[in-house]
């Protein structure tokens, strides 16, 4: 996993949890293009976050071999859905399953640097503990946000967060009471991202409050 810093020319700006398409073209002509999520907050030095996938056309050019200095082909920055604003009611629920957690890192950061008092809470469903992306960083963001894992396949000795996967039970006992009008996003693999949104819509979620995005994965 790279965290890779991006300085496109005229760059109009974009918002927590946008993202941007990115194209490489081979020397005979091939093209392959995949989108990223934004992981840096508006106003901070553009920035993804790229997994390298062991047969992927486009990330292990990204983490393998790009440089300093290195040209890229990009579009965006795309996307007006799937975004959090500070001025947005509700408490804020982020919920993401493995290299989900990039647009809301976007989130946090932007939560951070507007000085928002929203209360933040993020559940993150990882597969072990080192899976964990921006670890160190979710530890400290401070007063009114409170990061919350569960670990689906091993957990280190003296674990006392949750184990396995998100279910309604977890769900339950994790996440913003309906009652206080949160405004949840969620993003993962696609089987999370429907388990999820289903369980948040059965424990009261308005659907109109429930905004999701997904990639690959059944």
């Amino acid at each position: 996993m790279v965290t890779i810093e991006l300085e496109p020319p005229d760059w109009p700006g974009h918002l927590a949890g946008q993202h941007l398409d990115v194209r490489l073209t081979a020397e005979d002509g091939y093209t392959a293009e995949r989108s990223y999520s934004i992981a840096s907050a508006p106003g901070e030095p553009l920035a993804i976050t790229v997994e390298r996938l062991e047969n992927g056309e486009v990330s292990p050019y990204l983490t393998d071999e790009l440089r300093a200095g290195d040209q890229l082909e990009l579009r965006g920055p795309i996307g007006g859905y799937f975004v959090w604003e500070p001025t947005d009611d509700g408490p804020l629920m982020l919920l993401a399953g493995g290299s989900g957690v990039v647009p809301l890192r976007s989130m946090l950061r932007h939560r951070l640097r507007a000085g928002s008092d929203v209360p933040a809470r993020l559940l993150y469903s990882s597969r072990t503990l080192p899976d964990v992306i921006y670890r160190g960083e979710l530890d400290h963001y401070g007063d009114g946000v409170q990061v919350i894992c569960t670990l689906t396949r091993s957990q280190p000795p003296g674990w006392t967060g949750y184990s396995g996967r998100v279910n309604p039970a977890m769900l339950a006992q994790a996440v913003w009471p309906a009652s206080q009008h949160p405004l949840a996003f969620v993003c993962g693999p696609t089987s999370f991202v429907e388990t999820v949104g289903e369980n948040l819509i059965g424990l009261g979620y308005p659907p109109k409050r429930v905004r999701t995005e997904r990639f690959g994965g059944t």
